[in-house]
Order: C-alpha cells, then structure tokens, then sequence
C-alpha cells in the first residue's frame, strides 16, 4: 500500500517548530512517503498579531527553504503550501498572499473565534472557562464555514479543532457539522484528516467519525496531514487516519500541483 502524502507540516519560522525542511524531508523519504507539502503558518497583514507564525519579510525565506528540499531530494515530490488563517475580512489579503509565489494548495484554518483569541492556544486556556463551550463551537464552525464558501483554500484543516483540549459542548453538535460540510461540498474544497489531534489532550484524529462520515456522505474529497512540528511526526499515526478513512467509504484522497487537483487511491 501507498502512503497517501503528508500535506501539512512546519518549519521553524513559526517559532514554534524545529528541524529545517530538508530534515523533514529526509523523514519522509526514511518511512517511504513518496510526497509531502509544506504548510507552514502563513504571515498577517501585522507582523504582531500573534507569535506563531512567520513574518512577512520571511515568507521568500521560507519558499527558499522548501525549494532546497527539492532539490535535495528529487526523488520526493514536494509541494509548496501555506497554512493561511481565515479571519472575516481577511480575503483580500489571502488574496495578495496568492500571488506572490506559486503555490500548490492552501489549506484554510480557522484558529480564532474572535480577533483576540486562538483558541487552541495553550496560554489562552483560561479563556475557556469563561464561555459557553457550544457558543464557541458554534462560532468556530460558522466561520470554518465561511472559509469554505470564500473559496480560497483547496484544503480545510482540523475541522473540529476545538476539541484540542478535550473540551466538548454537552449539546449536539451535528448541526454545526452539518453547516460546514454543506459549505465545503458547495464550494469543492478538500478536508483533512489531521493526525496531531492524537498528540493533543482529545486524543482523537481531526474529524471526528461522525464528521468524516457526514463529510463522505457530501462527497467532499480529503488529504491526509501530520501538522508535523517535528521531522519524526512526519507521516505520523497514517495508519490510523487510513483506517479511519476508510472505515467510512473513503479510497481515494486528494492531491495537488499548482492549485490543480488529481484523486488518487490509498
């Protein structure tokens, strides 16, 4: 069996990863991944928004780095992404972030529900306690929504991100799912199944069963990502996200070149 690629990894100029793209690279090619994708966290209009991600002067850096990777290893097929944040009247900055390279795919996250607060941020774990945890899921997958239909992104990333601490509503949170997954399947976007979700306190691949089910139910096509910050979590836990995967109909995932897409069988 052919590893499906690994579409979601980091470098240090978010500040908070390690190992330089060759390493991961390097990592891929050691367990027999035959492609990969860098998405490392993509810059803010204001290079202080936040102090996980690199800055805007960095961005030729960092397609610089993946380009050495390339060529280190030919033998690899590596994709050039980026992990952009979707915030409400952020468009035409991904917009402008869309020109400025030639990129394979960008994969879409929403990480905050308001402009202040990420919530899967670990120093901002305080802020849970003081909201309603459906209204923030409610939140969240309006806006995960919102991503989908702006049609900017080929992939929508962690699409359940915030059970990362194993916070849950005590309510059904199937409409919320159903929302997005409507979103996606209208706009044609993919979603990935993320395996750093079983590295995180809810100990669970992103999606959840019950949204990867309503998701192939719509069609909608996914990609496999490790959200590796690491070389060795390159490709991480694929067997279980495969399994997952297929344990809802799924056989084919999605691949990408210059914003182009192929499905391929896993």
């Amino acid at each position: 069996m052919q590893l499906p690629a690994d579409y979601h990894m980091h470098t240090p100029l978010c500040r908070h990863a390690v190992g330089e793209p060759v390493d991961y690279a390097r990592h891929a090619v050691e367990i027999g991944l035959k492609e990969i994708g860098f998405t490392d966290h993509s810059p803010m209009p204001q290079d202080d928004f936040d102090n996980w991600r690199m800055l805007d002067r960095q961005l030729n850096e960092y397609v610089d780095k993946v380009r050495l990777a390339q060529k280190t290893f030919p033998q690899l097929t590596i994709r050039l992404g980026l992990e952009v944040d979707y915030l409400p009247g952020h468009e035409d900055w991904i917009r402008k972030l869309a020109t400025r390279h030639p990129w394979d795919y960008f994969i879409g996250s929403v990480h905050y529900v308001s402009d202040s607060w990420d919530i899967d941020n670990p120093a901002k774990l305080s802020e849970w306690k003081k909201r309603d945890a459906f209204e923030v899921w409610s939140i969240y997958f309006e806006r995960l929504a919102q991503a989908a239909k702006s049609r900017l992104f080929e992939i929508i990333g962690h699409a359940d991100l915030p059970k990362k601490f194993g916070i849950r509503p005590a309510q059904d949170c199937r409409p919320l799912y159903e929302h997005f997954v409507n979103a996606a399947a209208e706009a044609g976007c993919a979603m990935e199944l993320n395996t750093a979700g079983l590295r995180k306190e809810c100990r669970e691949i992103y999606p959840c069963p019950e949204l990867l089910q309503l998701a192939h139910r719509k069609k909608i096509p996914i990609t496999f990502g490790s959200d590796a910050h690491k070389p060795d979590e390159v490709g991480m836990n694929f067997a279980e996200a495969i399994a997952l995967a297929r344990s809802v109909g799924y056989t084919e995932s999605r691949r990408f070149n210059r914003r182009q897409h192929e499905s391929i069988k896993f």
